[in-house]
């Protein structure tokens, strides 16, 4: 054991010159020292002078730090009190989160007037109590700094009141007015918008969402003769094939989705199966990494692999379809839809009508 020898790594244990000259080098300065018999200024590696530059220093940033001062804010009082306000005590609102035509009941917590945080409200029969992603950060909007704070007119802020004279004298004028709004839900807003229309008109709504499902209206319309989303339920579903919709994350009604999903998928001594899940789609998403198989492919692909699974369940096979792993795949779900029967679903994410 007196023999045994230690060592961390190759050049260490063989003893190579560069690994002598880098250990040498470790540690250039030496230690200060004092024996006795010798002052600590004999053997002290600062001199006087660079003592007086250092004190100098910390006399100078003490006195800096002493002259700086911290901002003094002042909070002002209210005039009239709000009934029941307490500051720095939240207060929680029931409200509804809407955007681009999707509705949520929520619950918001307000302190000193300003909403922080937004919470599913567990009193609704539709969520739950469920919130999606974009419903936890919508309360973000109000604190972004790019807001726009004031009215603009041809790409110049102009006053409240300059815009409802600009707004009258062109409303006045023979010309067409084109509305243009997000996806309206409320009926009462409805209303407005259309005695608007019937003061003026010749004018046309238009409804624009920055996440368009227009190619989801236009499809049911087409095969259906009703311009409307479905109600999907999953939880009734014993096969189901997404392409390319994220109906886990972001895709339509996620929460409700959520919950349904989940439902046939539980496994209990009563109920020793739940459903399949097949995803197909070209980037990773909250729905694909659930998914019991998933597929990828090309997003230039779509159309083809929506075309193969239609020809696959109808035929059993998938020939335009020319990668082996891919085709195998789409012809596996279609012969499981095909089992399922009615009760199996397939959904597409695209906004492309025809798919």
């Amino acid at each position: 054991m007196a023999n045994k020898k230690y060592w961390q790594n190759f050049s260490e244990y063989n003893e190579s010159e560069q690994f002598s000259k880098l250990s040498a080098d470790e540690f250039r300065e030496d230690l200060p020292t004092v024996t006795p018999g010798e002052s600590d200024s004999e053997n002290s590696g600062s001199s006087r002078r660079d003592f007086l530059k250092y004190l100098g220093f910390s006399t100078a940033a003490a006195a800096l730090a002493a002259s700086c001062e911290t901002p003094l804010k002042k909070a002002i009082p209210f005039v009239n009190k709000p009934e029941n306000f307490v500051p720095g005590i939240a207060d929680f609102y029931a409200t509804t989160y809407v955007s681009d035509g999707h509705s949520v009941p929520v619950v918001a917590k307000v302190r000193d007037g300003r909403p922080i945080k937004l919470e599913g409200n567990e009193l609704s029969s539709f969520t739950r109590g469920g919130t999606s992603a974009r419903v936890q950060a919508s309360v973000l909007d109000l604190y972004d700094t790019s807001r726009q704070r004031f009215p603009t007119a041809n790409g110049s802020v102009v006053s409240w009141e300059q815009l409802d004279k600009s707004v009258i004298a062109a409303l006045s004028g023979a010309g067409n007015v084109v509305l243009l709004t997000s996806t309206v839900t409320s009926p009462s807003a409805k209303q407005v918008i259309a005695e608007f229309l019937a003061k003026y008109p010749g004018s046309k709504h238009v409804q624009y969402d920055s996440i368009s499902y227009s190619g989801l209206l236009l499809a049911n319309e087409a095969s259906y003769g009703r311009r409307a989303i479905p109600a999907y339920q999953f939880d009734k579903a014993n096969v189901v094939v997404s392409l390319g919709a994220d109906f886990l994350g972001t895709w339509l009604d996620p929460i409700t989705f959520q919950r349904d999903f989940a439902a046939n998928r539980r496994v209990t001594t009563a109920k020793v199966e739940m459903s399949k899940f097949y995803q197909f789609e070209s980037m990773l998403s909250m729905t694909g990494a659930n998914a019991d198989e998933r597929f990828t492919h090309k997003p230039s692909e779509a159309g083809a692999v929506a075309s193969a699974l239609l020809d696959a369940v109808n035929t059993g096979s998938a020939a335009n379809i020319a990668n082996p792993k891919l085709k195998a795949g789409i012809e596996k779900a279609a012969k499981d839809l095909k089992a399922a029967g009615g009760n199996a679903l397939v959904v597409s994410g695209s906004n492309n009508p025809n798919l």
